[in-house]
């Protein structure tokens, strides 16, 4: 089996954990995607095959994206040049990445490079995606997600208007440059019908209700978690955390903020009003700091895993990606989002209307006064309750055995011989 996926830490873990899982079920899987996560992959014990597309040295090279971020058609613009040059490497390396898999699953923006290549090899697809995309007269797109309730019709088309924009942003890749590399038939200006493929949802119904009118070919498994338990911090870290109380983590992942310095500082001083102790990441850029004790209130750090920080956290300042997300979910601790990028702000209200998380800060206009806020509502101990009610439901379930267990149901995975997992305990409604 080969996944195709590109993007954040956040997009290629997920990722990862269900590749472990499937290997350890019998089935061998090979992960397609940027050189910057070969470590990752193969450290995991899964092939790694190399995928034209790595958005840390995106982001490194273009900081300003993430000004642009939340601007859906800038993002579009810029996205249309992206792909398509990294397109032009992708036929031949997906022809090499796909060669003897019996499964290609796309992830993400990676999906229609994943449907070509099945159908030049005449090989089995399916979706997966980290993020809801499948129609709805329910509930609005992501992207409205602020908006309230909506008319159903009006909820089915602005589905249409943003499949469009997506389409509009990977056309010339796909159409212009990797499919006729393939000697497949250009899609039509509307571009593929997505409501026919299979999808797995690698998030969990505690956090997104899975709409009634989606069909059976869409189905919540739940969050495909990647741990790490042989990770060790250092002397440093592990004195802080033992000489007090629980501290907030503050730190934006794979983000790189165009005035890191000046941004770092509204956030220092927002620590300090709260009076909280704190841990910081810097990540690919997001905060600027020198890794270590800054005082005894503040920590610096360069990365930790999610799944050993943050039950030792007292709440997450973060923004919003589908992963830390997930992360500060599982933990069953409050998060503050400040976003900075696309499906962020959805997050941020999800857990928002879970009681898990205060109303979303601006990062626009951010400062200490609002951010500070933020936390002192994240800690009160009604937001705390809630944030840890909903962990232990999402820590019950299991993300990657129900995504294997609807495998096979789609009669995608062969069973095996000794299988005791079943889909009459994964619930499509």
């Amino acid at each position: 089996m080969a996944i195709f996926t590109v993007g954040t830490q956040g997009d290629i873990r997920p990722c990862v954990a269900l590749g472990v899982g499937l290997q350890r079920a019998g089935y061998p899987v090979r992960i397609v995607t940027s050189d910057n996560f070969e470590s990752l992959v193969r450290g995991n014990g899964l092939d790694f095959r190399p995928l034209t597309a790595n958005f840390q040295t995106l982001h490194r090279d273009y900081p300003e994206l993430s000004d642009q971020g939340l601007d859906l058609s800038a993002m579009v613009r810029l996205s249309r040049r992206f792909y398509r040059q990294w397109a032009m490497h992708w036929a031949d390396e997906g022809m090499a990445a796909s060669e003897g898999a019996g499964l290609l699953v796309g992830v993400g923006a990676s999906s229609l490079l994943a449907k070509a290549l099945s159908e030049a090899r005449d090989i089995p697809f399916v979706n997966a995606q980290l993020q809801p995309l499948t129609p709805s007269r329910l509930v609005p797109p992501l992207v409205l997600s602020g908006a309230g309730k909506l008319p159903p019709a009006l909820n089915m088309a602005m589905f249409k208007v943003l499949r469009m924009m997506m389409w509009y942003a990977m056309k010339p890749a796909i159409n212009d440059v990797l499919r006729p590399q393939l000697g497949l038939p250009r899609y039509p200006w509307n571009g593929p019908r997505v409501r026919q493929h299979r999808v797995l949802y690698g998030f969990s119904r505690h956090v997104v209700p899975r709409p009634a009118d989606w069909p059976d070919t869409a189905q919540i498994t739940g969050y495909w978690f990647l741990n790490q338990p042989e990770w060790q911090p250092s002397q440093a870290l592990r004195e802080f955390l033992e000489a007090g109380p629980k501290p907030i983590y503050v730190g934006f992942g794979s983000m790189i903020s165009n005035g890191a310095e000046q941004f770092t500082a509204h956030v220092l001083d927002a620590v300090r009003k709260s009076g909280q102790r704190a841990v910081l990441s810097t990540g690919w850029g997001g905060l600027s700091g020198e890794e270590g004790a800054q005082d005894g209130q503040i920590f610096f750090i360069r990365s930790a895993p999610h799944d050993w920080l943050f039950p030792r956290m007292a709440a997450a300042v973060h923004h919003g990606g589908a992963g830390t997300t997930a992360a500060a979910v599982r933990a069953g601790i409050p998060s503050v989002i400040v976003p900075f990028f696309g499906d962020q702000p959805f997050w941020a209200r999800c857990l928002q209307r879970e009681g898990a998380a205060p109303a979303i800060v601006d990062r626009r206009k951010l400062n200490a006064e609002t951010l500070a806020a933020g936390i002192e509502t994240a800690v009160d101990n009604v937001m705390r309750g809630a944030a840890a009610s909903l962990g232990q439901r999402v820590r019950a379930e299991d993300g990657v055995a129900h995504a294997i267990a609807w495998l096979r149901q789609w009669e995608l995975l062969p069973h095996a011989d000794n299988d005791t997992t079943r889909v009459g305990w994964v619930s499509a409604a």
